[in-house]
């Protein structure tokens, strides 16, 4: 193993610069997530780079208010499945936040929007598949599969059903996420779900007209303790009633009241059976003359742990042993992501590939540098020695 190792190493080496330009580059192409045309600038500029290496690229356009989805295969004509890279390219942080050209690096760690989350998990990918193009590796296809909205969890758009689609048939994905700071790579995540829930009460004055009233806030209250009630630690699954809004002063008996609830699970089952109970409380009056409506906003669904999901990780973590890259342990994530739609279409799937850092979603969020380097060189060599774990 070693031999062909030192050429990967030597040639991620020798690219950091390139690396680390590539990296400035797409960061200070904004693109947050409800921007259609800043995410599909940098979705532009992913497809150039790509295609620049062999691939074949696509773009799926998922509705008007979320980018592009990026599909590119390398190699469609070699024998075996194809090897995944997953992903998204959009940001949380809206346009200007770091001011302009935000990328910078201070004490070996890089800032801007989509640093860590997840553009460098991209790049990363990119210089493994030009480490293998310059040794000539040609032993299975590689292909992208990368979302334009996952940080609205695809809201309002059929983008998770064109991920799993493009992920079907595959022999693994790696989804290059935000990597965790301690090294661990992700087995499974915790889904989510938005629920949106609206009573309507009677309007009424709450001095002269108090009993012709119907509190609509009142009724949602009956609601929110049923709701919350509905977390369960030994089942993994989570009820959080988050934002609330409704009445217009004290002196008037509210007529409306919205709520926000987010919803969390492991397991796809799990999370199916939380939403029917969630259902019958909404689907349930507790002050008489109030009507309740409710609806999903978003969605993602659970990223599962698979048997084959775990094989998956052994394999990584002994090819990186094996490789000199250091040892490394596993963990089930909180958060979600489009891991959960690649498992879903039966291809096993690992996630949090991507440059290690922390601080996701805020304007601390930063990636450490030298895992870029590090990164790009372990998933090169995985991906060469991929035969082993398709056998």
């Amino acid at each position: 193993m070693q031999d062909f190792v030192q050429t990967i190493n030597s040639f991620i080496d020798s690219k950091r610069d390139e690396i680390i330009e590539t990296w400035k580059e797409v960061v200070n192409i904004e693109s947050f997530k409800n921007d259609k045309e800043g995410v599909n600038r940098v979705c532009a500029r992913f497809k150039e780079l790509f295609e620049a290496e062999g691939f074949v690229c696509k773009t799926i356009d998922v509705g008007p208010n979320s980018g592009d989805v990026l599909v590119g295969v390398l190699g469609a004509d070699r024998p075996g499945k194809p090897v995944i890279f997953g992903g998204h390219m959009d940001t949380v942080h809206p346009v200007g936040t770091f001011g302009e050209n935000p990328f910078r690096i201070e004490d070996g760690k890089a800032y801007g929007p989509g640093v860590l989350d997840m553009k460098g998990g991209i790049i990363i990918a990119l210089y493994a598949v030009k480490a293998l193009n310059a040794m000539g590796w040609a032993e299975r296809p590689i292909k992208i599969v990368l979302a334009g909205d996952e940080e609205k969890l695809h809201e309002n758009a059929p983008t998770a059903k064109y991920f799993e689609d493009e992920c079907r048939g595959g022999l693994c994905e790696f989804n290059m996420e935000t990597g965790l700071i301690d090294g661990r790579i992700c087995v499974a995540r915790n889904g989510k779900t938005e629920v949106i829930v609206k009573v309507e009460g009677v309007g009424a004055h709450a001095g002269n007209d108090y009993y012709s009233g119907r509190n609509a806030i009142a009724e949602m209250a009956h609601k929110i303790i049923e709701l919350q009630a509905l977390s369960n630690k030994e089942l993994n699954r989570t009820v959080n009633c988050g934002v609330i809004n409704g009445g217009t002063m004290s002196g008037a008996v509210p007529a409306e009241c919205t709520l926000a609830v987010d919803l969390r699970a492991g397991e796809v089952p799990v999370m199916d059976q939380l939403k029917k109970e969630v259902e019958a409380i909404c689907n349930k009056t507790f002050i008489e003359g109030t009507k309740t409506s409710f609806y999903y906003s978003m969605e993602m669904l659970p990223f599962e742990l698979t048997d084959e999901g775990q094989r998956l990780y052994e394999f990584v973590h002994d090819t990186a042993l094996e490789a000199g890259y250091g040892d490394f342990g596993w963990k089930k994530a909180g958060g979600s992501s489009d891991a959960a739609y690649s498992t879903i279409a039966g291809v096993p799937s690992v996630c949090s590939c991507g440059v290690r850092g922390e601080w996701n979603h805020t304007e601390k969020e930063y990636a450490v540098v030298e895992s870029m380097f590090e990164r790009s060189k372990l998933w090169a060599t995985v991906v060469h020695e991929i035969g082993k774990f398709a056998k």
